[in-house]
């Protein structure tokens, strides 16, 4: 198997990098998205970047096997086309694989950035060998990907792994960016951690983070000041553990898979959010799917969606 290439596109950057069998990569760069020059743009400069990386690596279009894109959003895996990056403006119905291959020559593949980040965890991260498992990304947003009997799932219109829109709530909750409401996403993210601790600012608390807020709160302000012991930010990772184990129990219900692999930014707050959803996970989970189930960090960190993006072309 040659070297093939692997693009993880966000909102704010463009990553790319030329990976090899073994899952390591030999080069790679950083480009922002500039979403607001709109979809044009971005792609003029991806092409650059695409070209100087087979420059700098001496390689030409024939030597590399495949090119893959991973994307924040909804895809058409088979035609190859972003239809909608909610995050990315500008980026509807885009037809990326065929835009690349017409200028590379190069067999092209595009898939959900989640997805892409669970294949590279399967195959050189926390999955390797497993044949069962879910890997979510806790962030702004909360998404998946699913591998079941060693295939990754897509669903009947590419859609499938939406975890985050999960219902917690059955009469209400807070309104999710999805347009529902009670949805795991509007309980455990980002944006819930840190209106959680307003909230708790605003009744009267005093915490370590307001301290730290530099001048605003972040979730990974909220996790420092739970590191150095502060009762408040310790609860409200609690909390956001809970809501995460409970949405998790009904994966794990239905799947039965033998790991969970989390990532994103949210969790590298580490253990205050890891052990409250394992405690979550065995309290709520049925027994005999709770007990085989490992929740464990993601090990690729920032290169899962690059190195996922690369096996795309023989997913």
């Amino acid at each position: 198997m040659g070297n093939r290439i692997g693009i993880d596109v966000g909102g704010t950057n463009v990553k790319i990098a030329l990976v090899n069998d073994k899952g390591s990569i030999i080069y790679s760069n950083s480009i922002p998205t500039r979403a607001e020059m709109g979809y044009e743009y971005t792609i003029n400069n991806m092409k650059e970047a695409i070209h100087t990386l087979l420059q700098e690596t001496n390689s030409k279009p024939k030597d590399i096997e495949g090119m893959g894109f991973g994307f924040p959003g909804q895809i058409d895996c088979q035609k190859g086309i972003v239809r909608l990056a909610p995050n990315i403006p500008g980026w509807v119905d885009v037809p990326i694989a065929e835009i690349m291959e017409k200028e590379f020559g190069i067999k092209t593949r595009v898939d959900n950035d989640v997805r892409c980040a669970a294949l590279g965890e399967l195959n050189f991260g926390a999955g390797k060998g497993c044949e069962n498992l879910i890997c979510i990304t806790v962030g702004t947003g909360i998404g998946s990907g699913l591998i079941v009997n060693g295939k990754l799932v897509r669903g009947a219109s590419n859609a499938a792994g939406e975890i985050g829109h999960i219902k917690l709530d059955m009469t209400g909750g807070p309104l999710c960016g999805c347009g529902d409401r009670g949805c795991l996403e509007a309980f455990a993210s980002g944006p819930s951690i840190v209106a959680m601790a307003e909230e708790y600012i605003k009744g009267g608390k005093s915490t370590k983070y307001r301290e730290l807020a530099n001048p605003d709160i972040t979730p990974y302000i909220v996790s420092e000041a739970a590191k150095q012991g502060d009762p408040v930010a310790k609860r409200i990772f609690t909390i956001v553990g809970e809501y995460i184990g409970i949405g998790l129990a009904s994966v794990v219900n239905l799947l039965n898979p033998e790991k969970i692999i989390i990532g994103g930014g949210v969790a590298a707050a580490g253990d205050i959010l890891m052990n409250p959803i394992k405690e979550t996970l065995v309290k709520r989970a049925m027994p005999i799917s709770g007990s085989t189930v490992q929740v464990v960090p993601a090990q690729l960190g920032n290169t899962a969606g690059v190195i996922g993006a690369s096996l795309l072309i023989k997913s």
